[in-house]
């Protein structure tokens, strides 16, 4: 049986200028492609904009994104589609497909043959890929990853254009049953839709070979938490902060970059926490380890995720969590070993759940078997079945 051929279609995807966005799109592709059974070209598409001047920050950061770049062996392309910053979000999936209609056909012109669209987040890219599916009669696999279904369908327009996306998909993918439970409400049938989580890299994850000198060499000495994730309002550092008036003795680490940074340096200021609360700014995926490796529990204060891959990250190195009780978080944190959920997602709800984790903190090596059976083979199993059904004509739903 020969290998699938894959047109893998995402904006959420990482590039040389922004090596850690969306690298959960490129971990699991990474690994469906080590099965053997797949290829993919990748179309990556950034959003224009003529200036990399740091002071544009996001926007900056995508206009050095290189055209082609290879990532682990995975040949990436950049092409650019027109975006309007902080309008257009009805406008957009048609501005992406504008702008991609002609790189798909030069593809096919060139000689790359591809048994189905693989795309990732639903709005704008899912639609877009449907649209692209139609023009080029090619079926597509959506995946549905969070805010692309648990936010933006409350935009009318956006809405409509996602429900005729569900319709138009050959199958759809969802990170958790709690996403699932969104698309079917927002009209997929359910034996449409497929739960395929994401998965830990644990050899890459993996508790720290001399715990006590990682500490010593961040100069950590007492209880610390790690909070990782973009500095954006939604991932809720600022309740982290706040509570960290309420964690008297504890240190708190957070690690990512973003627009609210002088927000949240201006907060921690506010609140005298400067000695034990500190901005790391981003780091590399593979050197995230050693930090969660450092600390004593990972809090996630996010008002809204997916899957949030950093709970796994965290539990595959010894280091329980403190997470929301959100959509996706109770379905990774299920037993005392790997952390709590907490509630309400406050300052006070935080540091309770941090209390109540640390009187019965769990045994790091426990936290790690935790995690151990979340590996990507499953989902990559999952997968393969799925295309294969597509690619044979069975339309799922």
């Amino acid at each position: 049986m020969r290998p699938l051929r894959l047109l893998t279609f995402s904006t959420l995807f990482p590039h040389a200028a922004r090596p850690n966005h969306g690298i959960f799109v490129e971990n699991r592709l990474r690994h469906l492609l080590a099965s053997g059974h797949a290829s993919s070209t990748v179309l990556a598409p950034v959003p224009w904009f003529p200036s990399r001047w740091k002071g544009f920050g996001d926007w900056a950061l995508n206009a050095a994104a290189p055209d082609v770049e290879v990532r682990h062996e995975i040949s990436i392309r950049h092409p650019r589609f027109p975006a309007i910053p902080k309008l257009g979000m009805a406008a957009a999936p048609w501005l992406l497909y504008r702008a991609m209609v002609p790189q798909v056909a030069r593809l096919l012109a060139s000689g790359h043959r591809f048994d189905l669209i693989d795309a990732h987040y639903v709005y704008p890219d899912g639609v877009a890929a449907t649209w692209l599916g139609r023009r080029f009669g090619l079926p597509v696999v959506m995946t549905a990853r969070g805010t692309d279904v648990n936010l933006i369908p409350r935009y009318r327009l956006p809405r409509r254009m996602i429900e005729a996306a569900i319709r138009d998909a050959a199958a759809l993918i969802a990170v958790s049953a709690a996403l699932k439970a969104v698309l079917v409400e927002l009209g997929a049938p359910e034996d449409k839709v497929t739960v395929l989580r994401n998965g830990v890299e644990t050899e890459l994850f993996r508790p720290p070979e001399d715990r006590a000198a990682v500490r010593a060499a961040l100069e950590l000495t007492g209880p610390t938490l790690i909070s990782v994730g973009a500095l954006i309002e939604r991932k809720g550092h600022h309740r982290t902060i706040e509570a960290m008036l309420r964690l008297p003795g504890f240190a708190l680490m957070i690690v990512g970059e973003g627009p609210e940074r002088a927000r949240l340096a201006g907060l921690i200021a506010q609140c005298d926490l400067g000695h034990r609360v500190r901005l790391l700014g981003t780091r590399p995926h593979r050197a995230l380890a050693e930090l969660y490796g450092a600390a004593d529990a990972s809090v996630l204060a996010s008002s809204r995720e997916g899957w949030a891959n950093v709970l796994l990250e965290s539990m595959a190195c010894g280091t329980p969590v403190v997470a929301a009780d959100i959509w996706g978080n109770p379905e990774v944190v299920r037993a005392p070993a790997a952390g709590l959920i907490y509630q309400p997602n406050t300052p006070d709800g935080i540091a309770a759940g941090v209390v109540r984790l640390f009187a019965a903190l769990p045994e790091r090596a426990a936290t790690r078997a935790y995690a151990e059976p979340f590996s990507w083979d499953e989902t990559t199993a999952g997968q393969l079945a799925l295309f294969r059904r597509v690619v044979g004509g069975a339309r799922v739903g």
